[in-house]
């Protein structure tokens, strides 16, 4: 049964360095790069994690239908990274015909939170079905200010559900803080 580990932390706060020297004794490993290249500054993003990376590591880039992605993956692996779950939201979102930027939709949120969370339940049970350590990486957005606008709340909100959901079925759960590891929740073996 694979393990389960969540990383949550401010930006910067090397959550994707943590994440990644857990798996270091891992092989063979699959990094899961949610991230996509819609204008330069997210392009040299992408850049500095992927010169970051581990080169004998494969990368799978993708946001949506991860469980089926993973299984036409005809490979075992040892370790499989998933970073990050905030932009994997943001992916998911925008990715929406019925997305509207302008104006707060209740009904929009409660659909997509829904949705959103039935397919990371179906990734988990993936990543619980693989003989593989999991780790999530997944930004806390809620210690700051409440953003300005009607989206940017509802998205904080949507994000921190998220995180509970992914901390309650996580085995481990490590929170970052300028760079120091905090372990918040540890699985305890049997």
């Amino acid at each position: 049964m694979g393990k389960i580990t969540l990383i949550t932390g401010g930006a910067r706060s090397g959550k994707s360095t943590f994440a990644e020297s857990l798996l270091k004794k891992n092989h063979p490993v699959l990094y899961i790069a949610t991230a996509v290249p819609v204008d330069e500054e997210m392009k040299v993003r992408i850049r500095h994690h992927q010169q970051g990376r581990n080169p004998s590591w494969d990368t799978l880039e993708a946001f949506s239908s991860l469980p089926q992605r993973l299984a036409e993956r005809e490979r075992f692996y040892g370790g499989i990274l998933l970073d990050c779950v905030t932009v994997l939201l943001t992916n998911l979102l925008f990715i929406r015909s019925d997305l509207n930027l302008d104006c707060y939709e209740e009904e929009f949120w409660m659909k997509a939170e829904m949705e959103i969370l039935e397919d990371l339940k179906k990734t988990l049970d993936f990543f619980r079905g693989s003989s593989a350590e999991c780790v999530l990486v997944t930004n806390e957005l809620g210690q700051g200010l409440v953003p300005e606008t009607a989206f940017a709340r509802a998205f904080r909100d949507l994000q921190g559900r998220v995180n509970q959901y992914l901390a309650r079925e996580s085995d481990d759960v490590y929170l970052l803080v300028s760079g120091i590891p905090l372990c918040i929740k540890e699985s305890v073996d049997e």
